[in-house]
């Protein structure tokens, strides 16, 4: 992480001025598989406080947390868990590419980027957003930038005064090969300067 840290201050002050004033972040993980993927698609537009404790209500209410037990559970129960039909619908795309083996989701790791990136956008109710976080914490994958996400987007705004899509990815390109701890420093400085603490383990 020190060389990333060292080549990332090197290349733009703002990283160095968000460590002098909040110090370094921790790197944050989250477990592979099919949990942490549910838990994802419940966080899509929510918070993540949010999409945690819906993500419990589901955990507490089946015996195993298994695809084949969530494609079964019917739509019904995940309304009444706080779960809407769009992403009900999304969970059960996921559990049914997994039962019919159509995305193995323990052979990711031995992929690029790319490869993951082509197989996760298939299934439905699975964007950018959550294969660029799947990537970050689950496969810490070095050179990922979330543009997806609104904390991201927020503080290039507010520390570059880069307001558009296209000029972010152009300056973002700048930070390879590790936009990933880029964008550690950039959620660590939207949070602290707002106060706020988040916890990911479940």
């Amino acid at each position: 992480m020190q060389e990333a840290i060292t080549y990332l201050s090197e290349k733009d002050v703002l990283f160095k001025n968000i460590i002098d004033t909040y110090g370094m972040p921790v790197i944050p993980s989250r477990p592979q598989g099919f949990e942490t993927l549910v838990l994802l698609i419940l966080e899509q537009q929510v918070s993540i406080d949010s999409a945690k404790a819906t993500f419990l209500k589901i955990r507490d209410k089946i015996i195993y947390f298994q695809p084949e037990i969530l494609l079964s559970l019917p739509d019904e129960d995940f309304r009444t868990l706080g779960v809407s039909r769009q992403k009900t619908k999304y969970i059960k795309c996921l559990s049914e590419a997994i039962l019919d083996k159509s995305l193995d989701l323990e052979s990711l790791p031995s992929k690029s980027s790319d490869e993951i990136r082509s197989e996760l956008i298939k299934i439905k109710g699975i964007g950018n957003w959550t294969i660029d976080v799947y990537l970050m914490f689950c496969l810490q994958s070095p050179d990922v930038i979330p543009l997806g996400d609104i904390a991201i987007v927020n503080t290039l705004k507010e520390l570059l005064d880069i307001h558009d899509k296209q000029q972010m990815e152009i300056h973002t390109q700048n930070w390879a090969p590790y936009r990933t701890f880029a964008s550690f420093l950039l959620w660590h400085y939207y949070l602290q300067k707002r106060g706020r603490k988040i916890t990911y383990q479940y």
